[in-house]
């Protein structure tokens, strides 16, 4: 049985979406401002740090990650 056989279609999803992410991302970056650069690597270093915790849900993540990265977002907005 092969390792992907018994996850969900969900998972699968997930798995697809995540690949489109990343490569969407890295296809930005040539053209990313080095200030937008910088808050998408302070944002996105954050969201990584808070789900390497395993033991905060994900939900706790999401909210934290929220009041977070609109302190982010909004100095963005306003530069």
């Amino acid at each position: 049985m092969s390792p992907r056989a018994g996850q969900s279609e969900v998972d699968r999803q997930i798995a697809v979406t995540h690949k489109r992410f990343v490569k969407a991302m890295e296809d930005r970056l040539g053209t990313m401002s080095p200030e937008t650069k910088d808050a998408y690597f302070v944002i996105l270093t954050k969201l990584v740090d808070k789900l390497d915790n395993d033991e905060k849900p994900l939900k706790e993540i999401m909210q934290e990650m929220m009041a977070e990265a609109m302190t982010e977002v909004l100095h963005m907005i306003q530069a």
